[in-house]
């Protein structure tokens, strides 16, 4: 299913021009992640504030995993799937530059896992989210982080570790493996197996464009979700 293409121009502004109040830390996370409060003169609101500074270092990611959030948000708007909440970049963050995502309200008891055994009217939503972290080799999709907003909207979040050039895709989301991907849904991944938008790649380096490119050629060439044979293709913790 295909939603509405276009920003949202309220929390895309908020985000990108607002005054920036730190909140507080969010726990249980890898890396330092923040809650803060973003304001524009009347209008204010919640975002989560992923600062460089406080990254822990990898051994198969180069600092920076912020840039990765935003060209993960980048992606989902030009497919016109708005799976991923408004991203943006600041350099002048109170701890310096990361990227600020607007902050989805949920009730955190929700995720993949009860989503996909209690809510089946959110299954198609579930099955697109996994072909986006196909496309994106997504390394981290928890089940926490895979959430339904106030308005029942499904998101995906943290996608700091996604795009290696490397296939590394670890997911809980297999429960559609084998299904055929709709024809729309094909179509529209279709143009990036010849290009990436420039704002997508402009994150990345040349190899992760050209895994991106033949990422999506394989999954117009099957037709299919994958199918993980190994049974080990799983994050950990699973929520």
């Amino acid at each position: 299913m295909t939603r509405d293409k276009g920003p949202p121009g309220r929390e895309l502004a908020l985000l990108a021009e607002g005054r920036i109040e730190l909140l507080g830390r969010i726990l249980r996370s890898s890396n330092a992640t923040f809650l803060v409060q973003v304001s524009c003169g009347d209008d204010s609101a919640w975002a989560v504030y992923k600062p460089e500074a406080g990254e822990q270092p990898l051994s198969d990611f180069e600092p920076g995993l912020y840039r990765r959030e935003r060209a993960a948000y980048l992606l989902s708007e030009y497919l016109g799937w708005g799976l991923v909440p408004p991203t943006v970049i600041r350099e002048d963050s109170p701890l310096g530059v990361g990227s600020l995502q607007w902050f989805i309200e949920c009730d955190v008891r929700e995720h993949y896992f009860t989503l996909h055994a209690d809510s089946p009217e959110t299954h198609h939503v579930l099955s697109q989210i996994a072909l986006f972290d196909c496309i994106a080799n997504n390394t981290d999709r928890k089940s926490g982080h895979v959430l339904r907003g106030r308005d029942g909207r499904v998101w995906g979040i943290d996608h700091g570790l996604c795009f290696s050039a490397g296939f590394k895709l670890r997911t809980v989301i297999w429960d559609f493996a084998g299904e055929p991907i709709p024809a729309a849904l094909l179509e529209d991944i279709t143009p990036l197996a010849d290009s990436v938008p420039h704002d997508v790649a402009g994150l990345l380096d040349d190899a992760e464009v050209t895994a991106l490119q033949r990422r999506v050629q394989r999954l117009l060439d099957e037709g299919v979700l994958p199918v993980d044979r190994t049974g080990r293709r799983y994050p950990w913790p699973l929520v």
